[in-house]
């Protein structure tokens, strides 16, 4: 992904923030690794929020569509963006949750 695909990407997903735990080679690596993610928590609330824009866009969208313009299919595809998106702010809400434990799982 190059340019325009790459930011889009970073703007919405928060992968790229994060450690791999799983790639830990011993203790200390893990720790470490523990505490990154910790110390990049703090950037969940921001995706979160953006989340939730796209969330209260789809939803208005798929309502303009299905009140307005008599479109159901296409109000269809924007309340399943919408419910898509319910649940990945609902990750972030749990992993936001999980990473404020002090001890690594």
């Amino acid at each position: 992904m190059e340019g325009f695909a790459m930011l889009l990407y970073r703007y919405l997903f928060f992968d790229w923030l994060f450690a791999d735990m799983g790639k830990a080679r011993n203790v200390l690596e893990r720790r470490d690794s523990w505490r990154h993610n910790q110390s990049m928590r703090r950037y969940l609330p921001t995706y979160l929020r953006r989340w939730s824009v796209l969330t209260g866009g789809a939803f208005v969208l798929g309502w303009i569509f299905e009140q307005l313009l008599r479109t159901r299919v296409l109000a269809a595809c924007c309340f399943t963006g919408c419910a898509m998106t319910i649940t990945g702010m609902a990750l972030i809400c749990v992993l936001w949750l999980m990473l404020a434990r002090p001890e690594a799982p």
